[in-house]
Formats: C-alpha cells, sequence, structure tokens
C-alpha cells in the first residue's frame, strides 16, 4: 500500500475488512474496551459524564498506546489523536468507520494519518497495513463464530535470534501444525492441550502466520506467529478465549503455555543472544 498525499501535507494509510454484523454489533466490538479486548490487545475506553475520552492499549509491560478521543459518533465513526511514531514524528490520528452493506455485514476502515513535509515517516505509515492485517482477520473471525461473546486473552512470546524459519519449525511442530492448511483439524502432539481447525489467513498477513479456531481448552481462536523486528524474531501465541469457560481455562492453562514457551525457547539463551 502506498501513502496517500495531499496538498496540505496530510498523509495517511487506510486498511478494511467486511465482516458481518449489524453497525450496532460491530461498533460495540470495535468501540468499547470489551469489544475490542475480544480480537486486539487489551484495551481501555475511559468515560467522563458517559462521553469516551480515551482509549488505552496494553501491548505488553511498559507498552501502553493511549490515544485521546477527538470524535464520538455511534455506531458510524470515531476518531483520536494518538502518540506519534518517534521523538521528533507528528501526532498520529486515527479514524474509524463503520459502513453498512447489504446482506447483513458491515464494512469497518480505519484511517491513520499525520500532516509532513516530507516522506520521512512514510514506512512507519505503511507498516500500519500489516500490523492490521492479522488482527482484522481475528476480528472477522470473532464475528463470525462468537459475537458478543466476553473473552478471556493471554498472549506468550519469546524473543530469539535465530531466523524466522527456523523459530517457526521449532514452535509448529509440537503444535502439530507444521505445514497445516486451511481446513485441516489437529491437535497439539508435544504440547498442553489444544485442538481445532486451521482458518485462512487472508491478504496480507505475514508469512509464519496461522490462525486456528480452536475447542480445546475452550473455544475461541489462538494466533501462532515469528515474525522479524530489527536483528529479533518474535515468537508467540495469542490466545483469544469465549463463553463461560473462557476464565478457568485461562486460569488453568496459561501457566502451561508459559513453562511450554520456555522450554522451546528458553530465556537464558534469549538473553544471550541479544
Amino acid at each position: 500500500m502506498s501513502v496517500r498525499k495531499d496538498a496540505s501535507g496530510r498523509r495517511s494509510v487506510e486498511v478494511e475488512i467486511e465482516v458481518p454484523g449489524t453497525p450496532e454489533e460491530v461498533w460495540q466490538t470495535i468501540a468499547t474496551g470489551p469489544g475490542i479486548s475480544s480480537w486486539f490487545v487489551p484495551t481501555e475506553v475511559e468515560e467522563r459524564d458517559g462521553v469516551p475520552v480515551a482509549v488505552t492499549s496494553h501491548f505488553g509491560p511498559g507498552m501502553d498506546a493511549v490515544a485521546s478521543v477527538t470524535e464520538w459518533d455511534p455506531p458510524r465513526r470515531f476518531a483520536a489523536d494518538g502518540q506519534a511514531l518517534g521523538p521528533k514524528a507528528p501526532p498520529v490520528a486515527t479514524e474509524w468507520i463503520v459502513e453498512a452493506r447489504s446482506g447483513g455485514t458491515c464494512v469497518v476502515r480505519v484511517i491513520h494519518s499525520l500532516f509532513a513535509s516530507s516522506d520521512e515517516w512514510d514506512d512507519q505509515l505503511e507498516s500500519f497495513e500489516s500490523g492490521w492485517a492479522t488482527f482484522f482477520r481475528i476480528l472477522h473471525l470473532y464475528l463470525t463464530h462468537f459475537r458478543g461473546q466476553r473473552c478471556s486473552a493471554f498472549r506468550v512470546m519469546s524473543v530469539v535470534s535465530e531466523p524466522p524459519s527456523k523459530a517457526w519449525d521449532t514452535l509448529t511442530g509440537p503444535l502439530n501444525v507444521a505445514g497445516a492448511t486451511p481446513g485441516q483439524q489437529w491437535r497439539t502432539s508435544a504440547a498442553p492441550r489444544l485442538s481445532g481447525i486451521v482458518e485462512p489467513t487472508g491478504a496480507g498477513v505475514p508469512s509464519h502466520t496461522l490462525l486456528l479456531r480452536v475447542d480445546e481448552p475452550a473455544p475461541g481462536i489462538v494466533s501462532v506467529f515469528a515474525h522479524a523486528g530489527g536483528h529479533q524474531v518474535y515468537v508467540g501465541m495469542d490466545f483469544f478465549l469465549y463463553g463461560d469457560g473462557a476464565a478457568a481455562a485461562v486460569a488453568r492453562d496459561e501457566p502451561l503455555w508459559h513453562a511450554w514457551m520456555n522450554e522451546q525457547f528458553p530465556p537464558v539463551s534469549n538473553l544471550s543472544s541479544v
């Protein structure tokens, strides 16, 4: 995707996906804390006198992103100003739009923009497209199979220096999904209990990514990934579990998965490679 530019100096990128649901259902999923947390990262929407004023997304320890809500028009549109891409970068404005389509679907569109006189920040703007691709697929799966259900989620992740392909083999082999194709049923062989069906990833999703719709240990979605970032590779799994048994499943299995990840990618090795 190329960055759009206009005469005012505004530079922007736009990503969209068509999802099932009414505008009200989709709005609840993209514009409330529980809804966003059901397919993205843990998020809170702060209100003042009943009006949303800030959105805080927790990407990890010490990695909070806070955006101030500037416009709020449910169930159609909201906008927020967030943090800059760097110390000297202009702030990034984000706009979310929900458009109803015939047949019981909606288009969700997100636009990131900033004002700049050069292309210095274009690469970072373009990175938003690949960043949203996987999470938008999870959003589609959530609205298709688990719409309206509360979510219990967690992430297990390691950082390694080995090539992404090697890290991917180490991760997917014990999960019994190495070489898996969409529609394939599977069950873990040398990892904590997990089973389900492989889902298509869709266009724009980075390589070394799998999306799994699971039935054990609870109904949900698991994203498996090994992505390069600089000289490191981030290897991990995002668990989104739904329904009445989800919280108990997370309480029971999250420690098992952290221990399993440390066995596959020992922390001592990770530290010595940085």
